[in-house]
């Protein structure tokens, strides 16, 4: 059983890349991405100046290549996502210069000069390319000052041709080479290159909000955290020993009665539930606070004061957790215990004088929990993921509410962090149920 598990830890690295890739190729090509919604502001921002339609007259080329660099459009899908993994360098503090005019660079014999200032250090620095009828290449690049080195410093460089700079417009504008409106000349692109991805522990910077993808995720863990946890808790503390209640009191006014109510909450969506509870107990008749789950002032609480504080905006939104919960696991409960207390061998250890009590606690109830264990792994997404649709209807700042506002907002580094710690979850969490399994039912055997 050793090796099974090993063999399914192993498969969780394959099963993560591709689903990261997929999602990572979806949101490459969706529509309304970052550089798009940038593209329109731009376009939106030229409108109102000139009174017109602005087309993106006001973003020079420039620009629009700077924000392809920014959002990783400038390279391939799969050199952008072998990036993003960390498994590729990333280019950073670019700076570019073009050479080839004798109004930009300075000409010996057939040598070029290019100068420019590096990013981020703001030194000079200048590139002597020679150049050939065909082919170009590098043959020095230092500092003006005559300090240091800059490919000691970390510098790289790399020189781009009009012909490779046309079929970059060309890849951005859609169209084909041959159509480029403008005749290039030579350039040469200095950069820094650094590891940085998901193998470095870094995903990136939020578009939206401007901090580390990480600093959002650890932020808002413990919220979702916090009503996983207590939902789960309920539900199942309440649901176990009410299936077990029906299971022995089957068809009598009690178990009919509960049924009905159960699912009646089973047919309402959690996020359904939360939209009536705040208009009708939390705007009308103000019994609860409609949103957040602390008040303005709860820094200047009492202890006690907090504890009420938070407990009081917790009751409506983790009503709505428990709602969809209760019908699923009683029923289930219920149902296994029936299919068992009717088995032969519980029959037989009654027959042999072990009372009704120890034959449902002792005999049936152990092999009736084996189908709902199979599901108690797969309650750590539920713990760190929360609910997207609960969390925004009471504007919970969770992480299910951070990742319906990435997904709204077209956040692609949010998009792609959540994504990756939920899809790692839900692969340990079917792990784990398979542990949890063997050790409730020792007969399981993983081969």
């Amino acid at each position: 059983m050793k090796a099974y598990f090993i063999r399914r830890l192993l498969l969780v690295i394959p099963t993560l890349l591709g689903i990261t890739l997929l999602v990572f190729t979806v949101s490459r090509f969706a529509p309304g991405g970052p550089y798009e919604n940038a593209l329109l502001e731009a376009a939106a921002g030229g409108a109102d100046d000139k009174g017109g339609d602005g087309k993106n007259e006001n973003l020079s080329e420039d620009q629009k290549e700077n924000l392809e660099e920014q959002y990783g459009l400038d390279k391939s899908l799969i050199h952008a996502y072998a990036q993003w993994l960390g498994v590729l360098p990333k280019e950073n503090f670019i700076t570019k210069t073009e050479y080839g005019g004798d109004s930009i660079s300075k000409r010996y014999d057939r040598d070029t000069e290019a100068r420019f200032i590096l990013r981020k250090s703001d030194r000079l620095a200048s590139a002597i390319i020679s150049r050939g009828e065909e082919t170009y290449e590098m043959v020095s690049f230092k500092y003006l000052d005559g300090a240091g080195d800059p490919a000691a410093d970390g510098w790289s460089i790399r020189l781009e041709s009009p012909d490779d700079r046309k079929a970059r417009w060309a890849k951005r504008e859609g169209r084909l080479i041959d159509a480029c409106p403008k005749e290039y000349d030579f350039r040469v692109v200095a950069y820094q290159k650094s590891f940085s991805g998901l193998l470095q522990g870094n995903l990136g910077r939020s578009y939206l909000y401007g901090d580390t993808v990480w600093s959002l995720i650890v932020d808002r863990i413990p919220i979702s955290l916090y009503l996983g946890i207590l939902s789960t808790l309920i539900i199942y503390a309440t649901c176990i020993p009410l299936g077990i209640f029906k299971a022995i009191k089957h068809q009598s006014g009690a178990d009919n009665l509960s049924s009905i109510l159960i699912f009646i909450g089973y047919a309402i969506p959690g996020y359904a539930l939360g939209a009536l509870l705040v208009v009708f107990l939390g705007a009308r008749a103000k019994l609860f606070p409609i949103f957040g789950l602390t008040s303005e002032n709860f820094a200047e609480l009492s202890a006690f004061g907090k504890v009420v504080d938070l407990a009081h905006h917790t009751v409506l939104p983790l009503s709505c957790y428990v709602v969809s919960g209760f019908a699923f696991l009683t029923m289930m409960m219920k149902n296994n215990l029936m299919e068992n207390l009717s088995s032969d061998y519980v029959r037989t250890a009654m027959a042999k004088g072990v009372t009704f009590r120890k034959a449902v606690t002792g005999h049936a109830f152990r092999n009736s929990f084996i189908p709902i264990a199979t599901g108690l792994g797969s309650l750590i997404t539920l713990f760190i993921g929360g609910s997207m649709l609960i969390e925004k209807v009471f504007d919970i700042p969770g992480f299910g509410l951070l990742q319906f506002q990435a997904v709204t907002g077209k956040d692609i580094p949010v998009v792609m962090g959540t994504l990756t710690i939920s899809a790692f979850l839900m692969l340990i969490g079917n792990i784990l149920s398979d542990f949890i399994v063997a050790l409730v039912d020792p007969r399981i055997k993983f081969n």
